[in-house]
C-alpha cells in the first residue's frame, strides 16, 4: 500500500462439481463439494491475523458459502457486480464441448451467445475497483469467481478484460492486488 491506496485481496470460491469438471458456471447456483468446503475452511487460517476494512462477496451461493466457512460471513457485504461472467447458452458446458461447434472458441476471444461481453464484465469489475478505492482504508477482501477475478486482475493493472486470459486462477486461492509506489500492481496471484 502506498499513499493511502488500499490493497485488494481476492479469494476464488471453493470447488463445486462444475468447477471440478471445468464446466462454465455463472447463474447455476451450485453448492460447494466436500473438498470445496474443506479448502474454504482452510482460508480461515490463511487469512487469520490480516485485517480488512471492507469484505465483499458475490451473491452466488458458492461464494457466500466460502466467505462463511472462511470466517468472514458476519462482515461480508453482497455486491451484485461480483457475479460471475454470465455464460448464456454456454452455461454448463466445457470449453471442449463449445469448441466442437465453434473451433478455437475461448471466453476471451469469441462471443458468448445470450451471455455477457468482456466489456460488460470489465465495467462491473471497474465499479468494484472504484468501490474498494473509495471505501476501504488499508485493505479489502473480495470472494468471487474465476473469470470475473481474472478480469478484475487485468483491470486493476490497467489492462483490457481480455488480458485476464493470462491470469490462471484455481479454486480457493488468494491473490493480492496492490501497488508499486503509485502504480497498481499484482503482488501475489493464484496462491
Amino acid at each position: 500500500m502506498t499513499r493511502g491506496q488500499p490493497d485488494l485481496w481476492v479469494a476464488r470460491h471453493g470447488e463445486t462439481e462444475w468447477s471440478r469438471t471445468r464446466k462454465h458456471t455463472s447463474v447455476t447456483d451450485l453448492p460447494l463439494t466436500a473438498e470445496g468446503e474443506r479448502a474454504a475452511r482452510e482460508l480461515r487460517t490463511r487469512l487469520a491475523g490480516t485485517s480488512f476494512d471492507l469484505v465483499l462477496t458475490s451473491p452466488l451461493l458458492r461464494a457466500r458459502d466460502t466467505v462463511q466457512l472462511a470466517g468472514f460471513g458476519d462482515r461480508a457485504e453482497v455486491d451484485a457486480d461480483a457475479h460471475e461472467w454470465r455464460y448464456g447458452e454456454y452455461e454448463g458446458l466445457t470449453t471442449a464441448q463449445i469448441q466442437r461447434d465453434s473451433p478455437g472458441w475461448t471466453i476471451w476471444t469469441h462471443p458468448v451467445p445470450g451471455g455477457e461481453k468482456a466489456l460488460e464484465v470489465a465495467e462491473r469489475v471497474d465499479r468494484i475497483i472504484d468501490r474498494v478505492r473509495t471505501e476501504a482504508g488499508e485493505r479489502a477482501l473480495l470472494f468471487a469467481h474465476g473469470h470475473l477475478l481474472r478480469v478484475l486482475g487485468a483491470r486493476w493493472i490497467g489492462q483490457p478484460a481480455e488480458a485476464g486470459a493470462h491470469l490462471v486462477l484455481d479454486t480457493t486461492t488468494v491473490s493480492v492486488l496492490g501497488w508499486e509506489r503509485d502504480t497498481p500492481a499484482i503482488l501475489s496471484w493464484n496462491a
